[in-house]
């Protein structure tokens, strides 16, 4: 709160420097509707803030000036002089105010009524004398913020770039000459420094949207409870990153669509029941970055926008002629909610109802370059989405290039990379569309060559494929050429021509100074022509894998926080995730971890290891999440070898040669199942089959299976299996068997005669293992 004082009271400050200016200019040209609109909006948004702050005596006065300047807005009224006295008046008293709530004192002693009294029509007494702020109590306040121009930011962030470029020229002519030790360490921590700046002056210019969030579920109770209406709001996406400025500019826009979705939009409580409605009307709020751009979305369950209506109005008021208004869409009818003053509330409230709010709302969007959508249905409810530009942004990145050009990928759009040639990959043409097949998930694929109609100088077969899932789209493969380094880079906008083509979120410098643009995954689809609904995708993975004989397993090599060399499967990691230290706490008797608002058991780590940051791998069985700490990725490698299983159970189920050095095996299966059930040991050699199509049973089940000295067989195979492991429902008729587990998906038996498997109990699974060798022996 503190935060948000500190901003309200730095942004009064701005307004008022060049407000008493405007007044006396407004004095000299009534009829100038431009200054008359910047005066109103000024005490308009004082107003608003302080009903939020608490500020009652504030709210009042700026509420009195509001009134009398609507007269005035809307002709009932003329700027005569004793009214421009008057709001000069009440703006050095607003000024007096904003000081002391600078400064953590009280308001000034006494009312305001005498300066409210002023502001009435054909007041015959002139308004009190307001007494400056003196020059002793504006010093005495502690400065909480230093407010600097953007353009000084930025020619701060440009050189600090190009120290960092020259930095790296310095380290290649180091590396070429022969330097001694001394110079070497000097290098080293010039080039720390270096690092910690650039770091630094980025972080002054980015915030979290959290940030803007936090203070909507107080002002989202206080307004309904103030109309006497049940509203719920669910917030999402705040840890989407935008300039400072941004934020800045959209905090008005935000707060004004809320009070009107909460005013106008979501009905009372009576009003709901009688629609068929629940009667907490519900307030989505969700950012996202898209692209180039961030989207924030706010969606209400009320009554909708009447578009007939605000057409009616349109017409009452003048804004539009007959024969304009017949020939406007019902979309076009929408966006005449931002036309200055024209509203359709039938009365006059303090939370909203005079017109202003939206017209604001989109006047601060463009002015920052962005745009404002509606989309509304009467009697379900409408959505507001804001859609600002990512102007500076540092982006987690991937660089790949083609031929000799180099381009970036965010890396939160990067599901895995593989190989084209890989065992485990088959690339296939399907009715002129290329189609992936990555151990046995088909998946679109598409070459950036093609796209960008760029000659490639390798192979398709040689080419490395980079699996992407751009924000609510389809996953799709992109085939490169190469891959490079994975950097933090500083994004800015490229030019109109080179973003209209719809392919780049924006362009950067590498560290050697070359350009580099940015690529919007979701762009890359629409233009490579990736259009696969929901159900074709399921379609295709219905369809199963396609006969391989992958005898590698893939999986990820990495350094544990002990510093141990391990490798994980590469199936069962879903992404990597960084987090402060902050984000790991002791909680039911294990290590778990926040990631946003999901809470997840963490193993890999013990407390003592912690460092400020922790990465980890987010693993993913299909129904349950943990995280698994590690200090390093050392690369994408195959388990090609024997694997030397451990004598008893844990974490590791054992060793094998991974990359010509040895690497433990991290036991997955034993992972999920210490969260969810207990641990026994496993048993003699005995032939296994499990389903090819059965991506849990592959890559969480078979480790352990094998384990407990099973040779594992595909479904597809000839012969007779000791063992057969399959999920209820599924039809094993004609597999020839011995013996058949069958696993359920639930803790708790379907009945007395069910007498399936737990997946998770661990101990039945090996019992039944087990006793399917002893079966054997007779």
């Amino acid at each position: 709160m503190d935060d948000l004082i500190a901003d309200f009271v730095a942004e009064c400050r701005d307004m008022l420097e060049a407000l008493g200016g405007e007044i006396v200019a407004w004095e000299a040209q009534p009829d100038d509707r431009a200054r008359l609109d910047s005066i109103f909006r000024f005490v308009h948004t004082v107003k608003g803030n302080c009903g939020f702050f608490d500020f009652p005596r504030l709210e009042a006065l700026s509420h009195a000036a509001e009134d009398s300047l609507a007269d005035v807005r809307a002709g009932r009224r003329h700027a005569d002089g004793a009214l421009v006295s008057a709001v000069l008046a009440v703006i050095d008293r607003i000024a007096e105010m904003v000081a002391a709530i600078e400064a953590g004192e009280e308001f000034p002693a006494g009312d305001d009524s005498a300066l409210i009294a002023a502001l009435a029509p054909g007041a015959d007494h002139a308004a009190p004398a307001v007494a400056a702020v003196a020059e002793g109590q504006k010093s005495a306040a502690a400065p909480r913020t230093i407010r600097l121009s953007v353009e000084l930011l930025d020619r701060v962030m440009s050189t600090v770039s190009d120290m960092v470029l020259a930095r790296n020229e310095l380290a290649r002519r180091l590396r070429e000459s022969s330097t001694d030790v001394p110079i070497d360490g000097a290098f080293e921590r010039l080039s720390s420094i270096i690092a910690e700046m650039r770091d630094a002056i980025t972080r002054t210019r980015m915030q979290r949207i959290e940030n803007l969030f936090v203070a909507l579920p107080r002002m989202v109770r206080d307004l309904s409870a103030e109309l006497g209406k049940q509203v719920l709001v669910d917030i999402e996406g705040g840890d989407v990153e935008l300039d400072r400025e941004m934020i800045e500019m959209i905090r008005d826009p935000l707060t004004h669509i809320l009070r009107n979705a909460i005013d106008h939009g979501i009905e009372t409580p009576a009003e709901r029941l009688k629609a068929g409605k629940r009667e907490i009307g519900i307030l989505a709020v969700s950012a996202r970055q898209s692209g180039n751009q961030i989207l924030i979305d706010i969606q209400d369950d009320g009554r909708g926008i009447d578009g007939k209506k605000l057409l009616a109005k349109a017409l009452d008021v003048g804004l539009l002629e007959r024969d304009e208004a017949a020939k406007l869409s019902p979309r076009e009818q929408l966006m005449l909610i931002f036309e200055a003053g024209l509203s359709t509330a039938k009365e006059v409230t303090s939370i909203s109802g005079r017109g202003v709010g939206m017209d604001v709302v989109r006047s601060n969007v463009e002015r920052i370059g962005g745009v404002v959508e509606v989309d509304s249905t009467v009697g379900c409810g409408t959505r507001m989405t804001l859609r600002v530009p990512l102007t500076l942004t540092i982006i987690p990145a991937l660089t790949v290039s083609i031929g000799n050009q180099h381009f970036a990928i965010p890396r939160s759009a990067i599901e895995e990379i593989v190989r084209a040639n890989g065992e485990s990959v088959t690339l296939e043409h399907l009715g002129g569309a290329g189609v992936a097949t990555i151990r046995g998930r088909r998946v679109p694929e598409v070459s950036l060559a093609d796209i960008l109609g760029l000659e490639s100088d390798v192979a398709e077969e040689d080419r490395t494929l980079i699996v992407l899932r751009p924000a609510g789209g389809d996953v799709y493969a992109l085939a490169v050429d190469r891959i490079h380094d994975h950097e933090e880079l500083v994004v800015k906008p490229a030019a109109p021509a080179v973003m209209n083509t719809g392919l780049y979120a924006g362009t950067t410098l590498a560290d050697d100074g070359s350009p580099i643009l940015l690529f919007d995954p979701a762009g890359l689809a629409e233009v490579g022509g990736v259009r696969l609904e929901a159900q074709e995708r399921a379609a295709r993975i219905a369809e199963g894998p396609v006969a391989a004989a992958a005898t590698a397993t893939p999986v990820l090599l990495f350094r544990g926080l002990d510093g141990g060399r391990r490798a994980l499967r590469l199936a069962v990691v879903d992404r990597i995730e960084e987090v402060p230290a902050e984000a790991v706490r002791e909680a039911a008797g294990q290590l778990r971890v926040q990631l946003g608002e999901t809470i997840l058991p963490l193993a890999g780590a013990s407390a003592v290891q912690l460092g400020d940051r922790v990465r980890l791998f987010r693993l993913n069985d299909g129904a349950h999440e943990l995280g698994y700490a590690f200090a390093e990725v050392v690369d994408f490698a195959a388990i090609e070898g024997e694997i030397i299983h451990s004598d008893r159970e844990g974490e590791v189920s054992g060793v094998s040669l991974v990359g010509g050095e040895p690497a433990e095996i991290v036991d997955a299966h034993w992972l999920f199942a210490r969260h969810v059930g207990s641990s026994a040991r496993g048993s003699e050699q005995l032939v296994c089959r499990l389903p090819d199509d059965d991506s849990w049973m592959q890559n969480i089940l078979r480790p352990i299976v094998e384990a407990a000295g099973y040779r594992v067989v595909g479904g597809d195979e000839e012969g007779e299996a000791d063992l057969v492991i399959a999920s209820q429902g599924d039809d094993v008729a004609e597999i020839a068997a011995k013996r058949t587990i069958w696993l359920r998906t639930e803790p708790d038996a379907a009945g007395k005669k069910d007498e399936s498997i737990y997946r998770y109990d661990r101990a039945g699974l090996l019992m039944a293992l087990k006793t399917a060798s002893v079966g054997r022996g007779k």
